[in-house]
């Protein structure tokens, strides 16, 4: 049995790592794959590691990663043992980027594209909140924010609490019920 990749996109400060961590919690057999990203680990934010430029550069040489990209000046990568834990049975959230969809297909054609979102107000106040970047990049993550979803992406609105987000990602995680008639 072969498990399946979900990938999370969504603007910045939508609360995409929040709620992978909250469906992470309540449902422990999902597996949330630990990208490695070109940034301090004391940053904080999701579980990654975090490693030079050229650490980056030597792992995405000896192919150690399933999918990488560029985003925001920094470097994310996707391990590549990805692949062996659906193999598996397991199923994994990948916090990816838009960017990356295109090459993550072409490794995962089977991939699920998750698309969380909230109105800007909302997103404004998180990346403030957050503390980790200027105004001036708020606003620039904010412009990039206004990107529509992928057409097969299934849309999770995260404008509430954290319980009622994390019950939505659940479900958009949940295969539709096939009709038994």
């Amino acid at each position: 049995m072969s498990g399946r990749l979900f990938v999370v996109l969504g603007p910045s400060g939508a609360g995409k790592d929040t709620l992978i961590a909250g469906a992470v919690a309540r449902r422990p057999e999902l597996l949330w794959a630990r990208r490695v990203v070109t940034r301090p680990e004391a940053a904080g934010g999701e579980p990654y590691e975090g490693v030079s430029r050229e650490e980056f550069e030597r792992r995405r040489s000896a192919g150690l990663f399933a999918v990488w990209w560029e985003a925001h000046g920094l470097l994310y990568g996707a391990p590549a043992t990805i692949g062996d834990e659906m193999e598996a049975g397991r199923d994994v959230i990948l916090n990816g980027s838009r960017g990356a969809v295109g090459q993550a297909r072409l490794v995962f054609p089977h991939l699920k594209v998750i698309y969380v979102t909230a109105p800007e107000a909302v997103l404004a106040r998180r990346l403030a909140a957050r503390g980790r970047e200027s105004e001036a990049e708020i606003a620039r993550r904010l412009a990039r924010a206004a990107f529509p979803p992928p057409k097969d992406a299934v849309v999770v609105q995260n404008d509430g609490s954290v319980e009622e987000g994390v019950s939505r990602l659940l479900a958009a995680l949940t295969p539709p019920m096939r009709n038994a008639g």
